[in-house]
C-alpha cells in the first residue's frame, strides 16, 4: 500500500510539454493544470491579470470544471482576480469566451464570488451569452444562491477550496480568517463533517504557512483575536509550519477521523460517511501540495484536488 502512495505522488511529477512544435502553431500558455496552478501559488508576487483569460480557457480544456466540487481553488482565484481588478473585469470575463455552456458555470460563480460591488450588474451584462446559465444567474442575482461570504463552511470541500484559491489570487486576509473560524472543528467529537473540513483547514493552512511568511504573519495576528478554543487549535497550525510537521497533522486527523467512526453518532452511515470525509481530507491537501509546487506533505493524490481511489483504499482500515 505505502509503494503505491510513493508511486502516486511520483506522478504529480509531469513532465514539460514536447518542445519540439511546428513552427506554425502558436505556443500553449498553460500546457497542464500543474503548469496553472504554479502560476496560481506565484500570483501575488508577479500578478498578470491580463493572462486570466487564457489560464481559463486552458482550464477548460484540461477538464478541471468537470467535477466542480473538485475546482473551488480555481473558481476562487478566478473570483480574486476579478476583484482585484474591477475596472478590468468586464474585459477579463469577455476574453473567456467561448466557453462551453456545462463550463460556464465557473464564470457564473467566479464573477458571484467576486464580491465586487457591482457583480450582479456583470453578470447580467453576460447573461446572453450563457443562456444555458440563466437559471443559476437569477438564482445568484435574487439572493436564493450564496456568495463566497455567505456560503457555509459544513458544505464540503468545495467552499475552503474556494477561499483559498481566493487567498491567493488576492494575499486578503477575510479568506484566512474565514478558514481558520473553523479550526475549532478539527477537536469536534461528535460531529464526523465538522471534524473532517476542521482537519482539512488544520492541515492547509499549516502546510501553506510553511511556505507563506505573509500567511503566517496572518496567523500569529489572529492568536490574539480568537477563542481560546480556537488558539489551542491555532497555535497547533503554527507549530506545525514553522517545523514542517505536515505528518503529525495528518496522522492525528485521520486518527480522529477513524476513532469517530468506529464508536461515534456517524456508525449508521459507516462506510458511505467514511469514503466521503477521507475524499474531503485527502483532496484539500493534494490542492494545496499542488499549488505550493512541493511533494512534501505526503498525500495521495492526482493534481487539482482528485482523488484516487487507491488512496482511499490506503486510507480505509
Amino acid at each position: 500500500m505505502r509503494s503505491t502512495m510513493a508511486v502516486m505522488l511520483a506522478l504529480l511529477l509531469v513532465s514539460a510539454p514536447a518542445a519540439f512544435a511546428a513552427p506554425s502553431k502558436k505556443k500553449v500558455e498553460f500546457a497542464s493544470s500543474e503548469h496553472i496552478l504554479r502560476w496560481i501559488n506565484g500570483y501575488r508576487m508577479k500578478p498578470e491579470p491580463g493572462r486570466l483569460p487564457a489560464a481559463v480557457k486552458a482550464m477548460s480544456e484540461l477538464g478541471v470544471f468537470r467535477e466542480m466540487d473538485t475546482a473551488g481553488i480555481y473558481v476562487g482565484f478566478m473570483a480574486g482576480v476579478l476583484h482585484t481588478n474591477p475596472t478590468r473585469a468586464e474585459e477579463l470575463v469577455t476574453k473567456m469566451f467561448p466557453m462551453p455552456p456545462e463550463d460556464q458555470v465557473a464564470i457564473v460563480r467566479a464573477i458571484a464570488y467576486s464580491d465586487l460591488p457591482d457583480w450582479k450588474d456583470l453578470m447580467l451584462k453576460f447573461i446572453e451569452r450563457m443562456p444555458a446559465r440563466k437559471t443559476l444567474i437569477d438564482r445568484f442575482v435574487y439572493g436564493k444562491q450564496p456568495t463566497l461570504r455567505q456560503m457555509a463552511l459544513d458544505a464540503g470541500t468545495t467552499p475552503l477550496d474556494t477561499l483559498w484559491g481566493y487567498y491567493f489570487a488576492t494575499g486578503a486576509t477575510d479568506p484566512v480568517l474565514r478558514i481558520v473560524s473553523v479550526l475549532v472543528w478539527s477537536k469536534d467529537p461528535n460531529n464526523v463533517e465538522r471534524l473532517t473540513i476542521g482537519s482539512m483547514a488544520k492541515l492547509s493552512l499549516a502546510t501553506n504557512a510553511s511556505r507563506d511568511k505573509e500567511l503566517l504573519d496572518t496567523l500569529k495576528g489572529a492568536m490574539n483575536r480568537d477563542s481560546m478554543e480556537t488558539r489551542v487549535v491555532l497555535q497547533e497550525v503554527i507549530d506545525a509550519a514553522e517545523t514542517f510537521e505536515f505528518a503529525r497533522v495528518r496522522k492525528d486527523a485521520m486518527a480522529a477521523i477513524d476513532q469517530l467512526k468506529a464508536k461515534g453518532p456517524a456508525s449508521s452511515r459507516s462506510n458511505q460517511w467514511w469514503g466521503m470525509a477521507g475524499q474531503t481530507v485527502l483532496a484539500v491537501g493534494c490542492v494545496v501540495a499542488s499549488a505550493m509546487g512541493q511533494l512534501q506533505v505526503g498525500i495521495p493524490c492526482v493534481v487539482g484536488g482528485a482523488l484516487s481511489g487507491a488512496a482511499l483504499k490506503f486510507m480505509q482500515p
